[in-house]
């Protein structure tokens, strides 16, 4: 007995139509690509319950003809091509002959549509692949169709849609994309009976986007326009300033198709390299124009990707078009800096830099100190400094004692300050021989008496197990410490117990401010903004915070929505500056429309991390010395606290054998 059989063509249709119709969203794709390849000018979308229960996209086309109404809901009935060599050369955004037969499939739809040359129109109605009514009908040049009820009769697939509000913002998010890149069409999105996008159709990009995104963002964008080996180059990119922590906001169009391409999001980025930040991403909306036989759009079955017969072309043609737009209105103005000055109000008294060092009391300093030989300045170089000027942190050391005998009858050669005199000015008692006042720099709790349990570090013989302690418990416990300085402007040196120890101070502060706002889970430290900071997010972006809002209220963001793909935020974690604020929410949006994680509890705790990565002093910048030895105190109260909150160490140690090995003061 034969097992295999032909499906009958109900079934056949419902699994064709879940290649095409996935989501309302899909739906509203399809169809709004009908009504451009029908040549309109306006063109408008009506959606209730997040298009689930109702659809309506209305054109001024030029209509379909009675004698077509009934083919064009048969599968692979198209008027776009006629034989297979015409998918070589496709020029229109629809060409398989699917959309409709899949979405009448799987829904109720009615269709009214007239041509020019027609007296009167035609009303069609069909549900589920069978004819309803066909009659005749008098209606504007056109057509409408309206789809009701998705998946009324597979209610397995309808039980997987998601919430009205996020299917609504997928159906949104489709709109801007095919308003972006047909400048020259008005849309018209309503939205549960309320306008929520109007574009002016006048042909001009600018005009779409605005529209589209708004103000503040279409403000920090520059025009890219660019000819090169038949290919064409035109929209925007953003201002590096403008970078955005994600690439949601980069947006391609090829010969008018929405589409995601490597190649011209690689060419893009390394356009930009060198301008933009590293870990931030140009935001874009490009469209490029090519010669159709060189790409092939026949490749994924919502046509978002395509293949191109060379990439060379359109990746040098990204490439140079927007690192020519970079040059022209992103050119760095000319800054011109004072000369340096060398200020002396004394014989002995020289400033570096804005610092005041007093040279003789500096000296004396240098010979009292029991580190350093009595007979240390003579062993000095004279030298020029006066073209060489010493980076200090800006601070005055000026003992008013008496100034030194015996002065030479020329002026003492300028020399620079150790960076012990500095520590001992700045922090007289760097070394650990009392906590850290409260200050600006950590924030790390505002309950100081954790302080009272770490012990004041004493002097003493180190054994063989207190020389170890930190390979045996993995943990920073320092029994006696000195901060010896920095390096690279990242690491911090410090030394113990005959071992060197290299602190990150990223990780350490980035892990330790963690730790703050888990304390403060449940009462998060946030402070009220007096201008509400608004943020521009991709729609899908937008839906996954518009859900979230408790859940970012937990984090110390109190957001507000504003509609139309903006949000408000009205206070953000105090522990965040200004300008890292927004910064951070934007990673923080672009997690949550990536699905990071499904827990609230995970979710909230990656929240904390990118909270306290953004507010964390970074590596290169500048700190002062009280900085890093407050920084390094503070982390001795934490000896459990090993790696930062991405998983990287926070502190690695080499031992005085291991480096007097390296400089052959003892045998292997």
């Amino acid at each position: 007995m034969s097992k295999v059989k032909l499906l009958d063509k109900h079934t056949a249709e419902l699994i064709a139509a879940g290649e095409v119709v996935e989501r309302p969203s899909s739906v509203a794709k399809e169809l709004v690509e009908n009504c451009i390849d029908a040549g309109a000018s306006v063109i408008t979308v009506e959606i209730r319950h997040g298009g689930s229960s109702y659809i309506r996209v209305t054109d001024n086309g030029e209509g379909i003809s009675p004698d077509d109404v009934p083919t064009a809901f048969l599968r692979h009935a198209t008027s776009k091509i006629r034989v297979g060599a015409d998918l070589d050369s496709i020029a229109t955004l629809g060409f398989r002959g699917e959309a409709l037969a899949s979405i009448c499939a799987v829904s109720k739809m009615e269709l009214i549509t007239r041509t020019a040359e027609s007296d009167s129109g035609v009303h069609y109605v069909i549900e589920g692949s069978d004819e309803v009514v066909n009659e005749e009908i008098g209606c504007a040049v056109g057509t409408t169709i309206i789809v009701r009820e998705m998946f009324y009769n597979t209610p397995a697939r309808r039980k997987f849609l998601k919430s009205d509000k996020t299917e609504g913002n997928a159906i949104a998010s489709v709109i801007d994309r095919v308003a972006l890149s047909h400048p020259e069409i008005s849309f018209r999105f309503i939205r549960e009976g309320r306008e929520v996008l109007l574009t002016p159709g006048d042909g001009k990009l600018r005009s779409a986007v605005h529209a589209v995104y708004g103000r503040e963002f279409t403000s920090g964008l520059i025009p890219v326009k660019y000819n090169y080996n038949g290919v064409s180059v035109e929209g925007f990119v953003s201002k590096p300033v403008n970078s955005r922590p994600n690439r949601a906001m980069q947006i391609f169009f090829i010969n008018g198709r929405y589409v995601r391409s490597n190649t011209m999001q690689r060419a893009l980025e390394d356009a930009c390299k060198g301008a933009v930040m590293i870990g931030k991403f140009p935001a874009c909306v490009l469209g490029i124009s090519l010669d159709c036989s060189a790409v092939d759009v026949n490749v994924h079955p919502a046509k978002l990707e395509v293949r191109f017969t060379d990439e060379k072309p359109v990746y040098e043609s990204v490439y140079f078009a927007v690192r020519s737009s970079l040059a022209e209105f992103d050119a760095p103005r000319d800054v011109e800096l004072p000369p340096a000055r060398r200020v002396s109000t004394s014989p002995n008294m020289h400033e570096y830099s804005g610092v005041q060092i007093d040279l003789n009391n500096s000296m004396r300093a240098r010979q009292s100190d029991s580190r350093m030989p009595a007979d240390s300045h003579e062993e000095v170089d004279e030298r020029d400094t006066e073209n060489k000027p010493y980076d200090l942190a800006p601070l005055t050391v000026n003992d008013p004692g008496t100034v030194a005998s015996a002065a030479s009858s020329r002026p003492t050669p300028p020399v620079p300050p150790t960076y012990e005199e500095v520590v001992r000015a700045a922090e007289p008692e760097i070394h650990g021989t009392r906590p850290p006042e409260k200050s600006d720099f950590l924030q790390i709790s505002d309950d100081r008496s954790e302080y009272s349990e770490v012990e004041t570090p004493k002097k003493q013989t180190l054994t063989g197990e207190t020389e170890n302690i930190i390979e045996k418990n993995d943990s920073f416990i320092l029994p006696e410490y000195k901060i010896v300085g920095e390096i690279f402007s990242t690491y911090i040196l410090v030394e113990s117990g005959g071992e060197l120890i290299l602190i990150d101070k990223h990780a350490a502060h980035e892990r330790l401010i963690y730790e703050r706002l888990l304390r403060q889970r449940e009462n998060p430290d946030s402070q009220m903004l007096l201008t509400p900071i608004p943020v521009t997010l991709e729609k899908t972006q937008y839906d996954s915070v518009t859900q979230s809002i408790e859940l970012l209220a937990q984090a110390g963001f109190e957001v507000e929505d504003f509609g139309m793909g903006t949000v408000l935020l009205r206070s953000v974690p105090t522990i965040l500056s200004g300008d890292d604020a927004e910064g951070a929410f934007l990673e923080i949006a672009g997690q949550l429309r990536g699905g990071q994680t499904s827990v609230t509890t995970e979710r909230i705790d990656w929240i904390y991390h990118t909270i306290a990565c953004k507010s964390a002093i970074k590596g290169g910048d500048r700190n002062l010395p009280g900085e890093l030895a407050e920084l390094v105190l503070t982390l001795i109260s934490y000896p459990d606290v090993r790696y930062c909150p991405h998983g990287r160490p926070i502190f690695v140690s080499l031992k005085q054998r291991e480096i007097e090995k390296y400089f052959g003061r003892i045998q292997q």
